[in-house]
């Protein structure tokens, strides 16, 4: 585990959709790259290179800017075995770690689990989000899922802590008759009361935080200052979770213009997260890591491409050794997965990693296995 001040936070930015990896981290001295694109190619000089091979897509410029400074891993090549072209289906594998069963908890509910055995904190995983995503459901852990931070929270306006206590009893007693009674109803009253105490304690968040860091205004930039918010509140959150919205990569069509603007969103929101964390010296705490369902075809379908295999990921922080990791997959045709890239770079080594190297939990029993690491973590 990584020798840091507090407890390592680990943040996972969902990017829903599966984002083109040869337009993300673009092999821009390939000539088969520029074959396959006729269209949709970055033209080499638009390319921010990191080598004399592959470098960040134009709109990624702060990103590239962060991997400059030996803060950005990029995982080249990720992926899992007998690759599925489903957005749910492969989705649901990342999130559950288990490519070849269909599994009911996920891989971070089993690491707050790990976390927080006794379920000391209601706050050790927060999502910023529709819904509560796979990653982050398992039996007996309760996980606060926010929409919005600023008008999140219950029971807000009463000030004495015995009173929101009191206030939060009555709320449990009012819904347990609808629930019958028994293990699953027990269950469930206590899920419901830690919500409604983590909304509570949630809501407090944004009372206290100043920057100078100016956030955009898209939802995903506003979440990423909200997870900012609730790391630097000191509520001993160890995961947290946020993403864009469902499809926004999944570009079929208009992908020269629709992904540009999305990575620029999104590289901006994640350095502006970055910035906010060295200005309240606690970038040393976190480290991010960056996702998407699978890659994208090798060849583009005119405006767009379609569902690939392949594809690359990125590890983000202080606390990272910067650089490539894996291969980039070959762009020949016979060593192509029926016209995607191969992946080569288990995506579970990725989160043995993060678990073993910065959570510092063991990973075996979360992801089902033993799984090679990398030395991505400092």
């Amino acid at each position: 585990m990584a020798d840091n001040k507090k407890d390592p936070v680990l943040v996972v930015l969902q990017m829903s959709g599966a984002y083109d990896a040869l337009n993300t981290f673009i092999p821009y001295s390939d000539p088969l790259y520029v074959d396959n694109r006729p269209v949709l190619r970055v033209e080499p000089e638009e390319v921010l290179a990191v080598d004399d091979k592959v470098g960040f897509n134009p709109a990624m410029a702060p990103l590239k800017e962060l991997y400059d400074q030996g803060k950005v891993a990029v995982m080249q090549g990720i992926g899992y075995p007998k690759p599925i072209r489903s957005h749910f289906r492969s989705m649901d594998i990342w999130h559950t770690a288990e490519p070849e069963r269909m599994a009911t908890d996920g891989w971070l509910g089993r690491t707050i689990r790990e976390l927080d055995p006794n379920k000391e904190n209601v706050l050790t995983g927060v999502n910023f989000g529709r819904g509560l995503p796979r990653a982050m459901a398992a039996p007996g852990v309760s996980v606060a899922s926010v929409g919005n931070l600023e008008t999140y929270g219950v029971l807000t306006g009463i000030q004495g802590e015995d009173q929101r206590v009191e206030a939060l009893d009555i709320f449990a007693r009012m819904y347990s008759p609808r629930i019958g009674t028994g293990p699953v109803s027990e269950y469930l009253s206590q899920t419901g009361l830690d919500a409604l105490k983590g909304a509570d304690i949630l809501s407090t968040a944004p009372v206290n935080y100043t920057s100078s860091v100016e956030y955009g205004a898209s939802p995903f930039a506003q979440w990423l200052k909200n997870v900012a918010q609730v790391h630097l509140a000191g509520f001993g959150t160890r995961v947290l979770y946020t993403g864009l919205n469902p499809g926004a990569f999944d570009t079929h069509a208009n992908q020269n213009t629709a992904m540009p603007a999305l990575w620029r969103d999104v590289s901006n929101a994640i350095s502006d997260f970055y910035h906010d964390l060295v200005e309240h010296d606690a970038s040393e705490e976190v480290v991010t890591l960056v996702f998407t369902e699978f890659g994208r075809r090798v060849k583009e379908n005119g405006g767009g491409t379609d569902h690939g295999a392949g594809g690359v990921a990125f590890v983000i922080g202080d606390a990272v050794k910067g650089g490539l990791y894996g291969e980039y997959p070959s762009l020949e045709q016979d060593k192509l997965d029926e016209g995607d890239l191969q992946w080569n770079n288990d995506f579970r080594s990725t989160y043995a990693t993060l678990l073993e190297k910065w959570v510092g939990v063991d990973s075996h029993g979360i992801l089902g296995g033993d799984f090679e690491q990398f030395d991505f973590i400092r």
